[in-house]
């Protein structure tokens, strides 16, 4: 695996900073120790313990994969982590909003792929660049356990036409794909040890293959935005503020759960989504529910 980004004080470098742009990719930061990060996994395998049967209005692995930090206080306390706040503050600058938070899990001996794509496709927040997602692994994140594969400089592209295929077997909320071709020769694999992360743009082309592996692959994937960013689509959007200031009126503030799927914060989550869905759902030809393969 490559070796852990030279922090300063925590920081990411002027050189780093300046990679980050120019690729839309940036691994691996080392965020938390993996004894550290092994209390975290243990935590989440807890919460699915527990809830797995519990009588929640929608299946838990829903929650796990669309904002988690509305409804479990670990999602929202990982987002909120200042070690990972300092460095997406590197790449956003010190006003930070959490807009969301998932859970990506591929269990052991599983075909769940991610389809090449871009995330700003569906997001209805236009190309801004005023986003970034972090991606916390949380178990090894390997070629063999379906690590995610970048396109190296692929931000630099428009939105580019995607087609839903609406797969079971891919975890996004419509199987979607870009309609085009990526060269495996193209892919950058983004291996990460746990407590390690990486940074990608929402136009950086990407995905990440099945799990061959014996554990399961379990990483947390952190959308951070500054106030400069605007909902283009949906009516309404909304924002966990993480740092500095949002006066800007975009978005509807919330506040991190304090109970694990306490009934005010399934009721928000449940608005939220019905909100964002407008978004996710833009110029869909399905019937099929938004994200089906909730794995």
């Amino acid at each position: 695996m490559t070796s852990p980004l030279p922090l300063i004080d925590g920081h990411l470098s002027d050189s780093h900073k300046t990679q980050y742009w120019e690729d839309g990719f940036l691994f691996p930061v080392q965020i938390m120790s993996e004894d550290e990060t092994l209390g975290l996994r243990t935590e989440l395998e807890q919460i699915e313990a527990e809830w797995r049967n519990a009588d929640l209005p929608k299946p838990l692995n829903l929650y796990k994969r669309v904002n988690a930090h509305v409804v479990m206080p670990l999602a929202a306390r990982i987002a909120s982590d200042p070690r990972i706040l300092d460095v997406v503050e590197d790449v956003l600058g010190p006003d930070l909003l959490i807009w969301s938070a998932e859970f990506f899990v591929k269990e052991a001996h599983t075909t769940h792929v991610v389809g090449m794509h871009q995330d700003l496709t569906y997001w209805g927040l236009g190309e801004t660049p005023d986003q970034v997602t972090a991606w916390l692994a949380l178990s090894p994140a390997t070629v063999e356990s379906g690590c995610m594969d970048f396109v190296q400089g692929s931000h630099k592209n428009p939105i580019l036409p995607h087609n839903d295929t609406f797969s079971a077997n891919n975890l996004l909320s419509r199987g979607q794909e870009i309609a085009v071709e990526v060269a495996d020769a193209d892919k950058t694999h983004i291996e990460l040890r746990p407590g390690q992360m990486s940074l990608h743009h929402g136009l950086t082309i990407h995905g990440s293959g099945p799990n061959v592996s014996e554990d399961r692959r379990i990483g947390l994937a952190i959308r951070y935005l500054n106030p400069n960013a605007r909902q283009q689509v949906a009516d309404r959007d909304y924002a966990m503020p993480a740092r500095g200031q949002d006066l800007s009126g975009g978005f509807i503030h919330i506040e991190p759960p304090t109970d694990l799927f306490a009934p005010s914060a399934l009721e928000l989550h449940e608005r939220i989504r019905a909100d964002q869905s407008k978004a996710l759902a833009e110029n869909a030809n399905s019937s099929v529910p938004l994200y089906q393969a909730e794995n």
